[in-house]
């Protein structure tokens, strides 16, 4: 196996985009990727969506109104994606990289508690209940689905963003659990520079010396 395939990372950035297609994209380049696809990082920002995972239960669907629902396939219960939030998949072949998925899910809250200490935001994570945590209010979700030892779906970071949607759901199965967001603890964030630490922090975690744009 050529080296470059452990230690080479592309970043393909989509913008704004609707969930599904995004999703169904996913499920694709995992199904037909094979023994020599480069892993990628996928970045997008969602239209208002609430997400149920595998072991979601519509009870925690308190009240969705106008924002679609979308029962997926990855790991986890009921949450919100939509506009000012960061919104990363992680598309890494993690047997070749010899990581378990306990690992990978690791990785991902550390990269993200190191991005927010760097912002002088003291964040945590919870053995019990996958994410990021500031104060006991939930910054970031995680969830992935493994196939064939392949991952998708990744991580998604408040940044800045309308957080009343939260409000609709018990966030990740816990009813009362507080949400919050880097601008409600900084006051004015920008999203890119998040952004492009985040990826270092990303890259670093997941241990990749390259990074490949496009």
């Amino acid at each position: 196996m050529p080296d470059s395939l452990t230690t080479r990372l592309r970043v393909r950035y989509l913008g704004r985009r609707d969930y599904e297609p995004v999703w169904q994209a996913m499920k694709a380049f995992t199904d037909q990727r094979g023994s020599e696809t480069v892993d990628e990082l996928w970045v997008v920002e969602h239209n208002p969506v609430f997400t149920l995972g595998q072991a979601g239960e519509r009870k925690h669907l308190l009240h969705p109104g106008d924002i679609p629902v979308i029962p997926v396939d990855r790991g986890g219960q009921v949450t919100y994606h939509g506009p000012g939030q960061l919104v990363i998949y992680l598309l890494v072949d993690v047997r070749r990289k010899r990581y378990g998925p306990r690992v990978v899910v690791s990785a991902l809250e550390q990269a993200v508690i190191h991005l927010l200490d760097g912002f002088g935001i003291s964040a945590g994570n919870k053995p019990e209940a996958p994410g990021v945590y500031v104060d006991g209010a939930k910054i970031a979700s995680l969830g992935l689905r493994f196939r064939r030892m392949c991952s998708y779906h990744g991580l998604s970071l408040n940044v800045d963003m309308d957080l009343e949607p939260f409000g609709r759901i018990n966030p990740c199965g816990y009813p009362g659990l507080e949400v919050t967001d880097m601008a409600t603890l900084l006051g004015q964030v920008d999203t890119e520079n998040v952004c492009q630490r985040l990826l270092v922090c990303l890259q670093k975690a997941l241990h990749y010396p390259e990074i490949i744009n496009g």
